[in-house]
């Protein structure tokens, strides 16, 4: 075997979550030792679409949920650290939007009206008409309404790159991960044939916790993946819009984020109601068809005659619920040195990151002098997935 390391804190995946644990825990004082199978953020978090977040949309059943009280303040914590004042420097990542909105297309107003009125949510959002309205529904023949939400859309690519700079030389790219047990318990894990000890090890690795924990003979915490088949379409007439579509249930229609392409065009990224159960059953053809059909009824001034279309299939992985519902916070289980756990949601990093740093302090686990780390073998940094899907 190689030479052994020793670090105060190993995690393992190397998406949003991990990345953002890696870079406040180092601030802090505490060695830290990333590694990572594939490209940085090139699983779940790179497919996000970016949304940091208040948790408004979960209120559209008519009262603030555990899930909307629980991300609640996310979107300051982020915007804190987007002006690079904030638990972590995240300036130079680009803001794609300021705000999300939600836009009726016309039938819902009235409720909507008296549903923003309720005092649960006055604080949260304000309706925008005319030119305050996105660009891509400043159009004589749009007819609903448009509430501005205080929450903002990221540049994910972007993020990823800047959340790698953070972490500076505490990067590993890694292929096989085996336990690392003295005296019956887990003390590290073995790394292409390298030894790591560390005080504490967490796996944050969304969905390769499944395949992480089998390795370590785990059978908990069980894992659930629910599916989404999203939707990509890319046109010169297409125009910013970030906002989720109501229709009539507690879900958005459709959620739209907007993406900029190499070539300056626009790239809409379409999630919502049309990319889970239905759409899940749907193959390409079919999704990208009931696309076409939403879009039409919803924009019909948008010429999409031209457009370029593709669909992403993602996995979201969570903590195992009852009926698969979804965990309304961050996850974090433990097992002696081991802690594993899921974001549940790109915007619950922050959270993600308090409950292994309360986990710390509360077993009073300090940083500790190491030897530096030799140069090691660094993982790639993840791009935009669009490129090879719309080209």
């Amino acid at each position: 075997m190689s030479d052994s390391l020793s670090t105060d804190i190993l995690i393992v995946g190397g998406g949003v979550a991990g990345l953002w644990l890696n870079a406040r825990l180092r601030q802090q004082g505490y060695s830290t030792l990333l590694i990572n199978k594939g490209a940085l953020g090139g699983g779940q978090s790179v497919k996000s679409q970016g949304i940091i977040h208040g948790g408004t949309k979960y209120a559209l059943s008519g009262a603030l949920t555990g899930a909307s009280e629980a991300i609640a303040d996310m979107p300051r914590r982020w915007r804190e650290a987007l002006a690079g004042n904030g638990e972590l420097d995240l300036s130079g990542v680009r803001l794609l939007s300021d705000a999300h909105y939600l836009w009726s297309p016309g039938t819902l107003a009235g409720n909507l009206t008296s549903f923003f009125a309720s005092k649960a949510v006055r604080s949260r959002v304000g309706q925008v008409k005319g030119s305050e309205l996105p660009p891509a529904l400043q159009d004589a023949r749009f007819k609903g309404k448009v509430y501005r939400l205080s929450e903002l859309v990221l540049d994910v690519p972007s993020l990823i790159q800047r959340l790698a700079e953070l972490a500076g030389s505490g990067l590993l790219a890694a292929d096989t991960v085996e336990p690392l047990r003295e005296n019956n318990e887990l003390t590290g894990l073995i790394v292409d044939g390298r030894v790591i000890r560390a005080q504490r090890i967490v796996l944050s690795a969304g969905a390769g916790n499944a395949e992480l924990l089998r390795a370590l003979d785990l059978a908990q915490p069980a894992m659930q993946k629910r599916p989404l088949h999203m939707v990509l379409v890319k046109a010169a007439t297409l125009k910013p819009l970030y906002a989720h579509c109501l229709g009539g249930g507690s879900k958005p229609r459709i959620t739209v984020t907007s993406h900029p392409a190499a070539d300056g065009e626009w790239i809409w990224y379409l999630g919502g109601d049309l990319a889970e159960a239905d759409g899940v059953a749907r193959d390409e053809a079919a999704q990208i068809a009931a696309a076409k059909k939403e879009l039409a009824e919803l924009v019909p001034w948008i010429d999409l005659s031209s457009a370029q279309w593709a669909t992403l299939r993602i996995d979201r992985a969570e903590p195992a619920q009852s009926a698969q519902s979804r965990p309304d916070n961050a996850f974090l289980a433990e097992q002696g040195r081991l802690l594993v756990g899921w974001p549940t949601k790109l915007a619950l990093s922050p959270d993600f990151a308090d409950r292994v740093q309360a986990a710390l302090i509360r077993d009073g686990i300090h940083p500790q002098q190491y030897s530096p780390l030799p140069a090691l073998p660094r993982p790639a940094v993840t791009g935009p997935f669009w490129e090879g899907l719309l080209s």
